[in-house]
């Protein structure tokens, strides 16, 4: 991986491991249509004036079908799925460890779908299987036993399988409109999706004033976690192919478990630290071209 990859890759990292800590906030005063809503519709007031800009938004719109795919497959459906599946329903660790399943989805969708051979190298596979098994010790075997439900376990693996699948429609039927049109106009078709259920159930039950910190999580959300993050990942798609971009998969949920660490009064154990090494050295072997 270039110097240009690795610090795409860190960014990426950050920006898109910390929504896991800004869900739960805001969780606690919005409904999920609000969240997805407000991530979706500050990201395309960022966005959709950068794309004018850039002469890219008329090209999206006439690649409407693959947008439309994009918007469902990676904002609409997932976004749906994991906040309402943290929502009580299953812990942040294990939500982290079910969405590291997308790079080996990934694998399989740029080797048959994009024709990527090197995707399935052996020393690739091998970086999957060491950062997957440093994922399952940052998270603790705790997250596999702590009111475990199957459907909203389901409900995470079909977010992933979204995650893995979207970029990929993008890379085959549109590969000559610049990603910050599709990424705008996807934003936009996600915010009227969700603009009438938002406003019928703008809040969380029991919820009649939202707090300070959650109206700030919904502007981290929007501005940093979408928008930023979704051009730093096609940034990262560019200069080190879809299938290796999606190990970001795994230095979001070590951000994620290391925000609880620091702010959420969680303990680092012994797994956390023998967790991180396979994570940094799992990914170092799976992003790197083998031939």
């Amino acid at each position: 991986m270039s110097r240009k990859g690795l610090l795409l890759f860190l960014a990426c990292g950050i920006v898109w491991g910390i929504p896991y800590f800004f869900i739960k906030i805001a969780v606690e005063d919005f409904s999920a249509p609000t969240i997805i809503l407000a991530r979706t519709l500050i990201g395309a007031l960022v966005l959709v004036p950068l794309a004018i800009k850039r002469k890219a938004f008329i090209p999206a719109l006439k690649k409407w079908k693959a947008v439309l795919a994009f918007a469902v497959l990676e904002m609409a459906v997932p976004w749906w799925l994991i906040n309402n599946a943290e929502d009580g329903h299953i812990n942040s660790g294990l939500a982290g460890l079910l969405i590291a399943t997308v790079p080996f989805f990934a694998m399989a969708i740029g080797y048959f779908y994009l024709g990527d051979k090197t995707a399935a190298h052996p020393k690739n596979v091998l970086g999957l299987v060491l950062g997957f098994a440093g994922i399952i010790l940052l998270v603790g075997i705790d997250a596999f036993t702590e009111n475990l439900e199957v459907l909203w376990v389901g409900a995470m693996i079909l977010a992933a399988i979204g995650y893995a699948i979207a970029p990929a429609v993008t890379a085959k039927n549109a590969p000559d409109v610049e990603m910050v049109g599709i990424l705008s106009l996807s934003m936009a078709v996600t915010a009227l999706i969700y603009l009438v259920p938002a406003l019928l159930n703008p809040l969380a039950p029991g919820v009649t004033k939202p707090g300070l910190d959650s109206w700030l999580s919904l502007a981290v959300l929007g501005a940093v976690c979408s928008a930023l993050a979704f051009v730093l990942f096609f940034a990262l798609i560019r200069e080190v192919s879809y299938s290796r971009s999606t190990l970001i998969t795994y230095a979001n949920t070590a951000v994620a478990i290391l925000l609880g660490v620091a702010f959420g009064n969680e303990p680092f154990t012994i797994g956390m630290a023998v967790g991180l090494p396979l994570v940094a050295a799992g990914s170092y072997f799976a992003s790197r071209r083998h031939n």
